[in-house]
């Protein structure tokens, strides 16, 4: 029989430890665990959240994997065409993991009204654009169909459409510069079907979504050449090693680069919220093993008369420890399933409710997200009640010091 477990299990529910000198102190330390608890929840669910939220939003636009000819231009507008008479085109089963590949052709140009113009970069698209992110971020109307002949429809962020003032089925004339400065531009008349919104105001300041052929025709490129492959991933944290598997089946005139290398400033800020996630964790179990450390000191003080008796009757220092661990565990248990009750209420309440604003031109979001996932929730929980209880061994080792005699004796 586990003497010290039922020992512990008895002092617990009985009412006279309930109303005790260190009862005030003991909810302390249990309201401690469930506050850290749900600190470290909310930490590491919006830190992980942001983090996946700015990332996907970014690839929407860009793909994980940029394939395209070698090419010193720097710019955001296709220049050197590609051809689409590849072995990795339209579907790239030579490298597994791979779940799409695009080809787009970017061009700049001038939406010119009667009050006012905006320069932007038409982004052409075809019918194997991969439309599932525009899903998420439509607001109003319709994505475009470029699945038959080449048409007019367009996909317009809601920033531009509230600076130029428009609005679904408006149309709007849209100036493109050819590549000889001595020719007259071209001019396309192009219809709004739908206004998104992805909350990252760098791109929707800058991309309009139109029909691929518009650009080859004005480049003067044939159907089969396209300005750059965008190539999409099932799983982004094996982006390097895709990267490289990919690399290698390319032509030898053909690079790649990963999204990564398009936008380091972007993904290098995001890989600073690792590190506040880990010092907020630390923090957290620093303050929550402080004060059981003191709680126990307490019930140590307060049982003191109770382990000199156990001493005398033969109890070992060790196993007197145990039980004060096992009197501890249940208090953190009881703080942990306090904060983990309260801390998915307050997740699933940002959620679904989105209760909790942010500045999108900061953030690139416009609300808090979460990620909640049973993983990271177990592992904190199984971490934290260990991690508590390695810092609890010290301050029980005080318990070795206690004579059985003086202890009996003592008031």
């Amino acid at each position: 029989m586990n003497y010290e477990y039922f020992i512990a299990k008895r002092i617990n529910s009985s009412k006279a430890y309930k109303s005790s000198i260190s009862a005030p102190i003991i909810k302390i330390g249990i309201a401690a665990i469930a506050i850290g608890i749900i600190v470290m929840m909310i930490a590491i669910a919006t830190g992980i959240g942001l983090q996946q939220k700015i990332r996907d939003k970014v690839v929407a636009f860009n793909g994980h994997i940029t394939i395209t000819n070698y090419d010193s231009n720097n710019s955001q507008e296709s220049v050197v065409p590609v051809s689409t008479n590849q072995d990795f085109y339209p579907e790239f089963n030579s490298v597994e993991g791979v779940n799409h590949i695009q080809g787009v052709i970017t061009k700049f140009g001038i939406i010119r009204t009667e009050t006012d113009f905006e320069g932007v970069v038409l982004k052409g698209v075809g019918a194997d654009y991969k439309w599932d992110y525009f899903k998420e971020f439509l607001l109003e109307g319709r994505l475009p169909d470029y699945t038959h002949k080449r048409n007019q429809e367009v996909l317009i962020s809601q920033y531009l459409a509230n600076r130029l003032g428009f609005k679904v089925n408006q149309n709007f004339q849209m100036v493109f510069a050819k590549d000889d400065p001595e020719k007259m531009p071209n001019i396309i008349t192009y219809t709004i079907v739908g206004v998104y919104n992805s909350g990252f105001q760098d791109f929707d300041a800058t991309y309009v979504i139109g029909d691929i052929r518009h650009m080859q025709r004005i480049k003067k490129w044939d159907s089969t050449q396209v300005g750059n492959f965008e190539v999409f991933i099932d799983d982004y944290n094996q982006l390097d090693a895709k990267w490289k598997a990919i690399h290698k089946q390319l032509p030898t005139l053909v690079d790649s680069y990963r999204v990564t290398d398009k936008f380091p400033t972007i993904f290098e800020w995001i890989k600073i919220f690792d590190k506040n996630i880990y010092g907020i964790i630390g923090i957290m179990i620093l303050v929550a093993g402080i004060n059981m450390i003191t709680a126990l000191l307490v019930l140590i003080l307060e049982r003191t008369q109770m382990i000199g008796i156990l001493k005398a009757l033969g109890s070992n220092n060790w196993s007197v420890r145990k039980l004060f661990l096992y009197n501890a565990s249940y208090l953190i248990i009881r703080g942990l399933i306090l904060g983990n009750i309260l801390g998915l209420a307050l997740l699933f309440t940002q959620k679904y409710f989105k209760l909790f604003p942010l500045d999108p031109s900061v953030y690139y979001v416009t609300e808090a997200p979460v990620y909640i996932s049973l993983t990271y929730i177990v592992a904190l929980n199984i971490g934290t009640l260990v991690l508590c209880l390695l810092m609890l061994l010290v301050p029980s080792y005080i318990i070795t010091k206690i004579s059985p005699v003086k202890a009996i004796r003592f008031e």
